[in-house]
């Protein structure tokens, strides 16, 4: 950090870790399905389920959206998703604009556009490929030129010097909202329709019968219940480990940051090869560095090492490995795989996972910025924190039943794209829990092509 930004300045994040208990129902002693994790995908899928007609319990082990739910970059995006992610995103984006008209405004859902700058021809090119998917979706997605991608961001007021864009592919209708306080938004709404939500509640392990879940074990206590929602994002994998379901997951860091207010260059969303950024609503930008992220080596890193190959070889020059996960991360040396019901757990010993964000990459971030705005410079930094994202090999999430065990539905490996997309996974798990075949295609996020013999398919990071 430069002599104008200490170290001290930048070391705060969203989350208050030690803030109070908000939820705190008792623990029912049975209900149709208990979700583990209160993020995005755990509370969407509550609200939803609820409104069916189902009994919900959601168990956080610590606070509700306290981790990668609440340090995303806030973007609700359809630009550049996945062919088999984009119906989906569609009906999330029309979702959370209907959800916050219910909440009074409280997500700041706001629709700004995102745009993707290109720096060269060549990265153009390979951008406006993505353009097919949209046609075929029906989506308003098309090409700007330079002219207007110097209209779009205004030209003139980011300076003479500013680094200079040929091109971009851009979506107008697409939106952002302030996850930090729109998912606790949704979480009371949820509990205010009937949605029973307990933190500092973590579920140690499942009780199973004959191949059936017939209930969790808490910590504060057991539910009997015949269906569970295991939505813990980073943590999904070490406990689905803990009852011989293997998901070859991996969590990586992302470090974010936001400026002290600034002039509107552009409302919305944006990314080039070396920056993403997005107005916030308190007139500050959120900085991230696209795909940039670190890898912390751990057993599990070694365990899914050749499934993980394809996409670390197309994205190596944005990964930064990491000898070893601090003390308690989901994937450390010495955390535990093999627990009992009546001791503590992993998730107990480690209420929030809170990874230091990285200092060198916001400085970096402040570097980048300054030459895109010549005429603001290096950015007062507000705060800076870091999210640990899970992953998967195809950079898809998981989202099925579980074969091998009735009852269990999986929604993880959201890839760093599950705070837009929550709604409509949410309807989807919603239709699963009920028996009913999902209104969407949903064979791409099946938990079995990792081990069906399929030829993994990587697809796009942000």
């Amino acid at each position: 950090m430069d002599m104008t930004q200490s170290k001290a300045e930048t070391i705060s994040g969203p989350v208050q870790i030690e803030t109070p208990i908000k939820f705190s129902d008792k623990i029912p002693e049975a209900v149709d399905i208990v979700i583990i994790g209160g993020g995005v995908i755990g509370l969407f899928s509550a609200l939803y389920m609820q409104r069916s007609g189902l009994k919900v319990v959601v168990c956080e082990k610590g606070r509700i959206a306290c981790e990668q739910s609440s340090r995303n970059w806030g973007w609700i995006r359809q630009h550049g998703r996945d062919r088999a992610e984009l119906p989906i995103m569609m009906e999330s984006t029309r979702l959370w604009e209907s959800i916050d008209k219910e909440v009074g405004g409280a997500t700041g859902f706001k629709r700004g556009g995102i745009c993707y700058l290109a720096s060269s021809e060549e990265k153009l090119e390979k951008r406006a490929q993505w353009l097919e998917v949209a046609k075929e979706c029906q989506l308003d997605t098309r090409i700007l030129s330079k002219a207007e991608v110097d209209k779009l961001i205004d030209k003139d007021a980011r300076g003479k010097n500013a680094h200079e864009w040929i091109g971009a592919t851009h979506t107008p209708d697409d939106a952002r909202a302030e996850a930090w306080q729109a998912i606790p938004a949704i979480a009371e709404l949820a509990h205010n329709e009937g949605v029973k939500i307990i933190e500092n509640c973590a579920v140690r392990t499942l009780d199973i019968a004959a191949g059936k879940i017939t209930g969790v074990v808490t910590e504060l206590g057991t539910i009997a219940c015949e269906q569970v929602l295991l939505a813990a994002g980073a943590w999904s994998s070490l406990f689905a480990q803990r009852h011989g379901i293997n998901i070859p997951q991996l969590s990586v860091r992302s470090t974010v940051c936001q400026t002290e207010e600034l002039p509107e260059f552009y409302g919305g969303n944006v990314a080039d090869e070396n920056i993403a950024f997005r107005r916030r609503n308190d007139g500050g930008y959120n900085l991230a560095g696209g795909a940039r992220s670190d890898c912390y080596i751990g057993r599990d890193s070694f365990r899914h090492l050749w499934k993980f190959l394809p996409v670390v070889a197309a994205h190596l020059p944005d990964i930064t490995l990491k000898p070893r996960a601090p003390k308690g991360f989901p994937d450390a040396w010495g955390t535990g795989r093999n627990w009992q019901s009546d001791e503590e757990s992993p998730f107990e010993k480690m209420r929030v996972l809170n990874p230091e964000p990285n200092l060198k990459q916001v400085e970096i971030l402040r570097e980048n910025f300054a030459k895109r705005f010549p005429v603001v410079g290096k950015p007062k930094i507000k705060k800076a924190w870091a999210g640990m994202i899970d992953t998967m090999p195809d950079i898809v999430p998981i989202v099925d039943r579980v074969p091998q065990l009735q009852g269990l539905i999986i929604a993880t490996g959201m890839s760093g794209h599950g705070f837009g997309i929550g709604p409509g996974f949410g309807k989807i798990i919603n239709e699963m829990a009920q028996g009913k075949t999902p209104a969407h295609n949903m064979e791409r996020f099946r938990f079995s092509r990792f081990t069906d013999g399929s030829k993994l398919e990587v697809g796009p990071d942000i």
